[in-house]
C-alpha cells in the first residue's frame, strides 16, 4: 500500500466577520499590491467588494480589480489576469467569491510564476512548479477550492471547448477567510448545486480500489449526513447561520484530502471527469451535472464491489440494499431540486451525443478514467446512455 500523504497548509479563519481580517492578513503575508479577483457582480451588489477594499485601504495595501469570472471559469480571463497582475506590479491575488473565482485565481498564479502559455499546465504539457501567492474570501459553499489542491479551467478559445484540471500542492491557497454569513444570499439553486458538489467530493474519495481506513469511512458518512441535514435547512431559511456554517465547513473538509486520509489512493473521480464534458460543452452547473450522472455511474459499477455500497448505505441511511442506497441518494438530490438524469439538465441526448461526449472524456480514446472501476470510452458511453434514458 502506498504511503498516505496529508498536507493542508492553508491558514483558515472561520466565523462571522472573518472577511474583516482581509487587510490585516494580507499585510501579515507581505502583500503590498493585490489583484482583487471576483465574479460577475454579486460581490458588488451586496457591497462586499467595497467593504473588503476599505479594509485594504485601512491596511495601506494598494489593489487593482479584475471581475468577470463566470461558472466554468474561462482561460481567456485568466490570461487577462496574468497580464494585469504583471503590468500593475502586483504581488498577491485575493479571490473574493466562490470556487470559480478561486480556480481562476489559482490559474493566474500559475501563469504569473511559470510564464509561457498558462493552458500548458492544464493540458499536461508542463508541470506547475510554483505560484504567485493567493488568498480568498469565500462566498459559496461548494467546490472546496479554499483548502484543496485543485483548479479547473475551461478553454473557451478552442472548438470544441475543453475543460481541464490541475492538482498540485502549489494550488493550496495561503489563507481562507470563511464567513458563513456571506453565503446567505446565494440562490436556492446554487446552494443545492454546492451541496451536491460537496457530497460528490466525499463520494468520489470513498469509492476506490485498495485499502480503506474505517475511521475515514466513518468521517465520510458523517459528512454526507451533515450535508443532507443542513442543505434543506439552508434552502428553507437562507440566513440560518448553523446551516450555512455547517455546509461551509463540510465543503472545506470534503475536498482538502481528509476524506481520503489513510486510504491506499485518492479515489475514483470518474463522475467528475464525465461531468466536466457536460459543463464544458453545454455550460451546465457542475453540481447539477454531477447529480445527473452519479446514479447511472453507481448502477454501472455496482457489481465491482457491492460491499462498498452496502457499507455506504448502512453508514448513511441504515440501509443494506445497495440499489436502495443509490435510490436514496437520488431521492435526496431530487428533494433539493437537483436533476438525476441528463434530461433534467435540459439536454436531449441521442446515441450520437453520448458517443461524442464519451470520446471527449477519454481525449478521443487516448486514456481511461476511474479507480473503483477503470472506464474505457465504451464504458463511459454506456453510462451516458443510461443517464440519458436510452438504456
Amino acid at each position: 500500500m502506498a504511503i498516505m500523504e496529508y498536507f493542508t497548509p492553508t491558514h483558515v479563519y472561520f466565523g462571522e466577520g472573518a472577511w474583516e481580517k482581509a487587510g490585516e492578513v494580507l499585510k501579515a503575508n507581505g502583500a503590498t499590491k493585490v489583484l482583487v479577483h471576483f465574479g460577475t457582480g454579486s460581490v458588488k451588489k451586496t457591497g462586499l467588494l467595497d467593504k473588503v477594499e476599505a479594509k485594504l485601504d485601512e491596511a495601506g495595501i494598494a489593489y487593482v480589480e479584475l471581475g468577470g469570472v463566470v461558472p466554468n471559469p474561462r482561460v481567456s480571463l485568466v490570461r487577462k489576469g496574468i497580464e494585469l497582475y504583471e503590468s500593475e506590479g502586483c504581488d498577491f491575488i485575493l479571490a473574493v467569491g466562490g470556487g470559480s473565482v478561486l480556480d481562476s485565481s489559482k490559474a493566474i498564479g500559475y501563469g504569473v510564476f511559470g510564464g509561457g502559455d498558462v493552458w500548458d499546465f492544464y493540458c499536461g504539457k508542463r508541470k506547475v512548479e510554483g505560484t504567485a501567492p493567493v488568498g480568498c474570501i469565500l462566498t459559496l459553499s461548494a467546490t472546496g477550492s479554499e483548502m484543496s489542491d485543485s483548479s479547473v479551467i475551461t478553454n473557451d478559445e478552442t472548438d470544441p471547448i475543453f475543460k481541464r484540471g490541475v492538482n498540485t500542492d502549489f494550488g493550496r491557497v495561503k489563507f481562507s477567510l470563511l464567513d458563513p454569513t456571506l453565503t446567505a444570499t446565494v440562490s436556492k439553486y446554487q446552494t443545492a448545486c454546492g451541496a451536491t458538489d460537496i457530497m460528490m467530493h466525499t463520494l468520489e474519495r470513498y469509492f476506490h480500489q485498495g485499502y480503506a481506513l474505517d475511521f475515514t469511512d466513518q468521517l465520510s458518512f458523517t459528512l454526507l449526513k451533515e450535508v443532507m441535514k443542513w442543505a434543506p435547512a439552508a434552502l428553507e431559511t437562507p440566513d440560518d447561520y448553523d446551516a450555512r456554517a455547517n455546509l461551509m465547513w463540510c465543503g472545506s473538509l470534503s475536498h482538502n484530502g481528509l476524506m481520503a486520509a489513510g486510504n491506499s489512493n485518492k479515489g475514483d473521480w470518474a463522475c467528475h471527469q464525465i461531468e466536466h464534458e457536460l459543463s464544458a460543452e453545454y455550460d451546465v452547473a457542475h453540481g447539477a451535472g454531477l447529480a445527473a450522472i452519479w446514479g447511472s455511474w453507481a448502477r454501472y459499477t455496482l457489481a465491482v464491489d457491492p460491499s462498498r455500497f452496502v457499507k455506504l448505505g448502512e453508514g448513511v441511511f441504515g440501509e443494506s440494499d445497495p440499489v436502495k442506497t443509490i435510490e436514496k441518494f437520488e431521492a435526496f438530490f431530487r428533494s433539493i431540486g437537483m436533476p438525476t438524469d441528463i434530461k433534467g439538465l435540459g439536454l436531449d441526448f441521442d446515441e450520437a451525443a453520448c458517443r461524442k461526449a464519451a470520446l471527449g472524456v477519454t481525449f478521443q480514446d487516448a486514456r481511461t478514467i476511474g479507480n473503483f472501476k477503470v472506464l474505457t470510452t465504451d464504458d463511459i458511453f454506456e453510462i451516458y446512455m443510461m443517464a440519458s434514458g436510452l438504456k
